[in-house]
């Protein structure tokens, strides 16, 4: 059995990919496993640290706000777009996959649409409740299209009906000891708040919840793990020194760059403030977690928000857009959800109700079943 994944771009396009891989090289330890994706991009580095053999297309999306770089960026972009074809049919012939599945990211449409010309069996997943322009191409050529939530049914044309999955999610997100977590981490008898806003850090986040850590900081109340991101490591302290917040020596103030223990962190949160990329919602599901969400208004097609509000519509998660987004507001949130206990409860009750934690082994089943079909 050789499977063909096509990824890249972000985290939440190759992070599942590879866990799908890692599944089924459990199962099959003596299947053959290829990448295929940008040598530029952030999958050329993740799918080689996951141990996987990488095969390189350069390839690039079309930049859609209309300045002059982005223009001879287009071009750029349509340039390779006209160039890829050789280059993967080449490997779709030398490694003759009997599928390839496609998780997102602009090389996965070039990937998936030759493939399926070529007869082999394709694979289509989507994260995001609203799928992206990829997914939405593919879908009415793939012989499946696995979703990570069925809201994203009603913007897809598919060749075949589309499957709900889930997402695959971290087995240490999964089997993390929420005691072990508390006690590592000293959060104690406090309410733990853990707040990020990507690897880089989203200066509203940031300056925001300074105002957040400047306000409960002195009440002794809670245990608050902040990554700032590294945009945010100069800014965050400046913007405590303009409050006048002093939390040197506060060992329940637990500020940093990034968040390497993700999986401690969310075992002992009881509320997380964050953004609503389809890796983070679907580890705050899986763990069962209360959440204030900020979604990203930089993404393609608000993409992000789509995703928040169904967590919103299900009594899982307080929204709160950016544009909206004020330290008072945020503290309001906050206060509102301590104050209520029985409400932070319900939230993260409800997001676990969200979970669907066999993503792994639906989606095998599902890549299973079509290579017996074809068999």
């Amino acid at each position: 059995m050789k499977i063909l994944f096509a990824c890249g771009g972000t985290a939440g396009h190759i992070n599942p990919a590879i866990a799908t891989a890692n599944y089924i090289k459990k199962r099959h330890p003596d299947a053959g496993i290829l990448f295929i994706g940008s040598p530029k991009g952030m999958e050329a580095r993740l799918v080689r640290e996951a141990g996987f053999d990488f095969a390189p297309v350069e390839i690039k999306g079309i930049q859609r706000r209309l300045t002059w770089h982005n223009v001879w960026y287009n071009f750029s972009s349509l340039l390779l777009l006209t160039t890829c074809w050789g280059k993967i049919r080449h490997v779709l012939e030398r490694f003759s996959p009997d599928a390839v599945v496609g998780t997102g990211g602009y090389v996965s449409g070039p990937v998936l649409r030759l493939a399926s010309k070529m007869g082999v069996k394709t694979v289509a997943h989507e994260s995001n409740a609203y799928p992206g322009v990829t997914t939405r191409l593919v879908a009415k050529t793939a012989d499946k299209v696995l979703l990570a939530v069925p809201e994203a049914a009603d913007y897809l044309e598919c060749r075949n009906p589309p499957v709900v999955t889930g997402s695959p999610v971290r087995e240490e997100i999964l089997f993390a000891d929420r005691d072990a977590a508390r006690k590592k981490l000293g959060v104690g008898e406090r309410v733990c708040i853990l707040s990020f806003g990507g690897s880089l850090g989203a200066e509203r986040i940031n300056r925001a919840m300074a105002q957040v850590v400047a306000h409960f900081a002195p009440t002794g109340r809670t245990h608050h793990i902040h990554a700032t991101g590294s945009y945010g490591v100069q800014l965050f302290p400046d913007c405590l020194a303009e409050l006048g917040a002093e939390i040197n020596g506060d060992a329940h103030m637990d500020i940093r760059e990034y968040i390497r223990d993700m999986a401690d962190c969310l075992a002992a949160a009881d509320l997380v403030i964050c953004r609503a990329g389809a890796m983070t919602l679907t580890e705050l599901e899986a763990a069962g977690r209360a959440s204030i969400l900020i979604p990203s208004p930089n993404v393609a097609e608000n993409h992000q928000y789509r995703n928040a509000v169904v967590l919103q519509n299900h009594d899982a998660a307080v929204v709160i857009e950016e544009k909206e987004l004020t330290g008072d507001r945020l503290i309001a949130a906050i206060e509102t959800l301590l104050n209520h206990p029985q409400q932070l409860a319900r939230l993260g009750q409800n997001a676990a109700q969200l979970a669907l934690i066999d993503a792994n082994e639906r989606i095998y089943q599902e890549i299973m079943e079509l290579l017996k079909k074809e068999a």
